[in-house]
């Protein structure tokens, strides 16, 4: 079998249940260490709409690798831990990913591995992360809005979010794409990202930073009312 990837995003309405999310980001460790076949995971925080730093506390997300999808299928069906978010939360929404490629490391390492059995999907997801040298903080959050500019629109773009272990200093994102034209089309062709790109090499603003692609082949629920996989959705 090989390695896959899972990232489930939960939506919280309600005051209570914000409350409860937000401290689940200290207590679910317990729990997800313990995980059969669970070979790397990270509870993210998410930003608001925009790539926005300040965070969006009615968003959480989480982040797991498994060493075989039967695994991940178990929790989802079976752990309580996660029936105890999806209780909590007003919406949930799992992506199934194998990995494409990963350059760069996360927390000292690169937890993603090629699969061996990729498939003929067309959209490709894609997750890059980097932790934010201190003495530029100022300077990259404020070069952001330039290099998403050409995000809003996008026709080839079918969700992103911006999610994150620390709030302004440990950033990722997240973004779905129709097919990898349109991804390398925003990537390297328009002036704010790629310029953003030209930045990063010059300056070397990240003290640590990882870009990996995947195949979404499956998932579970919706997101808005749309699952970014069924081309037939709104």
């Amino acid at each position: 079998m090989s390695q896959i990837t899972t990232l489930t995003f939960f939506k919280f309405t309600g005051v209570g249940s914000k409350i409860w999310a937000f401290f689940m980001m200290q207590f679910a460790h317990a729990k997800l260490t313990k995980v059969k076949g669970l070979e790397f995971y990270k509870l993210l925080g998410t930003g608001r709409d925009g790539f926005d730093p300040k965070p969006d506390f009615s968003t959480y997300a989480l982040l797991q690798v498994w060493d075989e999808e039967n695994h991940a299928t178990v929790f989802f069906k079976r752990a309580a831990l996660f029936n105890r978010y999806t209780s909590k939360s007003s919406q949930h929404y799992t992506l199934y990913l194998k990995n494409i490629l990963a350059r760069g490391t996360w927390g000292g390492g690169n937890p993603f591995k090629k699969s061996s059995s990729l498939e003929g999907v067309a959209q490709i997801a894609v997750i890059t992360r980097a932790t934010i040298k201190t003495k530029f903080l100022y300077r990259f959050w404020k070069y952001v809005p330039k290099s998403q500019q050409h995000l809003k629109g996008n026709d080839g773009l079918l969700f992103t979010k911006g999610v994150g272990e620390v709030p302004i200093k440990n950033m990722a994102t997240f973004s779905i794409w129709k097919n990898l034209e349109s991804l390398n089309r925003f990537a390297y062709q328009t002036s704010g990202h790629a310029g953003a790109i030209g930045k990063t090499r010059e300056l070397q603003w990240y003290s640590e930073e990882l870009f990996a692609r995947f195949q979404p082949y499956k998932s579970l629920g919706k997101w808005n009312g749309i699952d970014f996989l069924d081309t037939a959705s709104p």
